[in-house]
């Protein structure tokens, strides 16, 4: 307990899933919290779960005006962040012969272009020695068919934690990623498919994970916990692949 105590945390995505596990371990660690969505009804909920202390922001992941807007409201709360965990994100289904240019336009610009300009407003709040956190995905390594606008995504953040994690060592900031395997999340439910094919594509998925489940948000957390502490001191610029073995197949 209390390995965050005293620390100011800032999670975007952080009202669901991922996001919203790591919040609670983070809180029940000590942390001052903001956290970050764009669904209010999913907002209200996390601000019940996570009490009236943790600063509740709504804020399009995609939208630079949003995001400079999110950093006022920040920096009129707290004078510094220690960690900042960039878990925003979104996955949309399509072969490529039905991906629009909207939809392109959508996942880059939440998945990518979203987290770089998060991580450059944040920088001057940022103390020294802090630690950066960005969620990837095992697609970045592993085709995926019907989703390979969101598998490059993930990429592109794999090789922007690589660069970031040079240029902002010599202020002591730290930056890892860490990658998801198949996880119980509300994603699926997202895409609008027929309950049927839900149960039957995550029926198949732990078929085929060595581990035969899908992971909890909770067992993302407490690696996320680990990156953010100063029990990972020495890593920098690393990912590590939480899956259950599925990228080994």
């Amino acid at each position: 307990m209390d390995k965050l105590k005293g620390k100011t945390v800032l999670i975007t995505g952080g009202s669901s899933g991922i996001g919203l596990a790591t919040a609670k371990l983070f809180r029940d660690e000590g942390a001052h919290l903001v956290i970050t969505g764009r669904d209010p009804d999913r907002l209200a909920r996390a601000q019940e779960e996570l009490g009236s202390e943790t600063l509740v922001i709504r804020s399009d992941a995609g939208s630079l005006s949003e995001i400079a807007a999110m950093m006022d409201q920040v920096k009129n709360h707290f004078t510094r962040l220690d960690v900042l965990f960039v878990n925003a994100g979104v996955a949309r289904a399509a072969p490529i012969e039905q991906v629009s240019e909207a939809q392109f336009d959508e996942i880059m610009g939440i998945n990518v272009k979203g987290v770089y300009f998060t991580i450059q407003k944040t920088l001057p709040l940022l103390s020294d020695n802090a630690s950066i956190i960005v969620t990837t995905s095992i697609t970045n390594q592993l085709g995926s068919p019907n989703f390979s606008i969101y598998g490059a995504s993930k990429a592109a953040l794999r090789s922007l934690v690589q660069s970031l994690s040079l240029e902002l060592i010599g202020r002591g900031i730290r930056i890892n990623a860490i990658s998801p395997g198949p996880i119980a999340t509300p994603m699926f439910e997202r895409f609008g498919l027929p309950a049927d094919t839900v149960l039957a594509i995550k029926g198949g998925i732990e078929r085929k994970s060595p581990i035969q489940r899908f992971g909890s948000p909770d067992e993302i957390a407490k690696v996320v916990l680990f990156l953010a502490s100063d029990d990972s001191s020495y890593l920098v610029g690393e990912e590590i692949v939480v899956d259950g073995g599925m990228s080994l197949l």
